[in-house]
């Protein structure tokens, strides 16, 4: 298993933007308007961490890990008869691969497809 994506979703970007900088010598985008806006930065394995602020008022402050997976929508279902509940169903994000986000016992767990 292989995180390819960990989302921070937080209210003070450019704080935690700042603290990561300075903890792991990282240096964080922008901005990236496919992945909400995120500043990401690359991790040493190869994967990505990004830091974004909400996107509509309902969103709570959350950490997401996004695992890798070969085949989404295999992995969607599979994560639905074990018990998870999607959140949010497998969707492209152009340039990125595909996404999805199922709930279980009240964690937000990603999967990723590349």
């Amino acid at each position: 298993m292989q995180v390819h994506y960990l989302e921070i979703v937080t209210h003070e970007v450019d704080a935690t933007c700042a603290t990561h900088e300075q903890l792991h010598g990282v240096k964080f985008s922008k901005g990236d308007p496919g992945l909400g806006n995120a500043r990401t930065a690359n991790l040493a394995n190869g994967g990505i961490i990004g830091v974004r602020a909400p996107m509509h008022e309902s969103e709570e402050p959350v950490v997401r890990p996004y695992v890798l997976v070969k085949d989404i929508d295999t992995a969607a279902v599979t994560a639905v008869k074990a018990g998870g509940e999607i959140a949010h169903p497998p969707m492209e994000i152009p340039g990125h691969g595909k996404f999805a986000i199922y709930i279980q016992g009240g964690i937000h767990h990603g999967l990723w497809q590349v």
